[in-house]
């Protein structure tokens, strides 16, 4: 018997919509890391890209547990002396607001080149409206 290895060019990829609106961010994201990956097929292949696209509409909605909207703190650094800027989550969706499910699901996929490439099929919107209508996506629906 021979071991089954996916090829990333005959992969069918589908298309999914997925509704952040009173979602918790940490839920949403593992399943949207999950579908960019290609784990929910029975094809999946850990070396290559057998994924699928994922378009998250309502990302300004996306709530969190706790006290996470206040309490936790994003860090970046420029590299330079005194380039440390550190946000809440509060702040961050004020200045843009999907960038906090962008943060979370680039934290649940490899750290490479094949990270890279997966995160290129994720489609983040704040609004309703998103303009991939032509490529008939599904709706998933996420427990809450």
């Amino acid at each position: 018997m021979k071991t089954f290895s996916a090829k990333a060019e005959t992969v069918d990829r589908k298309w999914y919509v997925i509704d952040a609106n009173n979602q918790v961010v940490g839920r949403v994201a593992q399943k949207v890391a999950d579908i960019l990956r290609g784990k929910n097929k029975v094809i999946y292949t850990t070396h290559n890209d057998t994924g699928d696209h994922v378009i998250i509409i309502n990302a300004e909605k996306a709530v969190f547990t706790g006290k996470k909207e206040d309490q936790k703190i994003y860090h970046t650094y420029s590299g330079y002396a005194g380039g440390e800027k550190i946000e809440t989550p509060k702040h961050v969706r004020r200045r843009r607001p999907t960038l906090i499910l962008e943060r979370a699901v680039k934290g649940m996929v490899p750290h490479n080149r094949l990270g890279r490439s997966v995160l290129k099929k994720l489609h983040i919107y704040a609004g309703e409206e998103h303009p991939h209508v032509a490529q008939n996506p599904v709706a998933l629906k996420l427990k809450k």
